[in-house]
């Protein structure tokens, strides 16, 4: 694990990776914690997590990876 967050009212996050970690290229996971997202809203939701795997081939590059969200479905993609 490089890093690790929680969303803010705006649901992002900051920064993934820990201030004293620099990024490099590679795969990635990020894992989302969905079931507990939802369970906090009292809804019933199909995925209880979320993993999305991505390859960085930019080693300082900004990578904004937005995940889509309802409790029956998902979808992502990279941002800018």
């Amino acid at each position: 694990m490089v890093g690790r967050g929680v969303t803010d009212s705006d649901g992002r996050v900051p920064s993934v990776l820990a201030q004293d970690t620099s990024g490099s290229s590679g795969t990635y996971r990020l894992v989302f914690e969905t079931g507990a997202y939802f369970a906090r809203r009292g809804v019933t939701a199909f995925y209880p997590e979320v993993a999305v795997i991505f390859e960085a081939s930019e080693a300082q590059g900004h990578y904004h990876v937005p995940l889509l969200l309802s409790p029956y479905g998902y979808s992502t993609y990279r941002g800018s």
